[in-house]
């Protein structure tokens, strides 16, 4: 068993949490693009602040097409790959890469691995607020609305009238799971080690 020094684990650490982060703020601008929210609302603002500098090289060859930002899912791609491989080279496995195809291929199941995770948190989120702040204007309780909603109104129209009872919530869960299930074994089938990414 090959050990690991600090300077390796905290390295790794670092890694893996501020990529996690940052990728986190690029996939969320790309869920706000695609969500139509509010852009005045002063979090939409600072995640656009924070992003900007990131997505405005890419601006001129990827240019938005409807409610998806080629630029962010793009960068989000890339971005996961490369934390994937800073991981691999910290660990000194480099060896354990794979080409630069499968690598993509591991970047965009890590992009929609955590995607999926983003919207079971923001619709765990909903539910707690439409429990014990209803009909509040925080801006972040509006953003948590305005990102659901999209995902919710869908499945929400092809319930039947349960009496005021929304049980939209628990079919969406549902489909995230079995997004989730998909995703796993999807990751097995391309060779991408389980815990590399979040949320697999």
């Amino acid at each position: 068993v090959r050990l690991m020094t600090a300077g390796t684990e905290i390295s790794l650490y670092l890694i893996r949490n501020l990529g996690a982060l940052l990728l986190f703020g690029v996939i969320l601008r790309g869920v706000l693009h695609a969500s139509r929210v509010n852009f005045y609302n002063p979090l939409s603002q600072m995640i656009v602040k924070l992003t900007n500098p990131l997505l405005t090289p890419l601006r001129g060859a990827l240019p938005a097409t409807g409610r998806l930002d080629w630029a962010v899912w793009v960068l989000a791609v890339l971005l996961q790959s490369l934390i994937l491989v800073g991981i691999a080279l910290i660990a000194g496995e480099r060896w354990a890469l794979p080409g630069f195809a499968t690598l993509l291929l591991w970047g965009l199941i890590g992009v929609i691995a955590l995607l999926v995770n983003l919207y079971f948190f923001i619709l765990i989120a909903m539910i707690i607020v439409s429990w014990i702040a209803p009909g509040s204007r925080h801006p972040a309780i509006e953003l948590i609305w305005q990102i659901s909603e999209p995902v919710m109104a869908p499945v929400r129209s092809l319930l039947p009238n349960m009496g005021g009872i929304d049980f939209s919530p628990i079919l969406v869960f549902i489909g995230i799971n079995v997004v989730q299930i998909g995703l796993r074994h999807a990751a097995l089938t391309v060779g991408l080690p389980p815990g590399l990414v979040f949320g697999l």
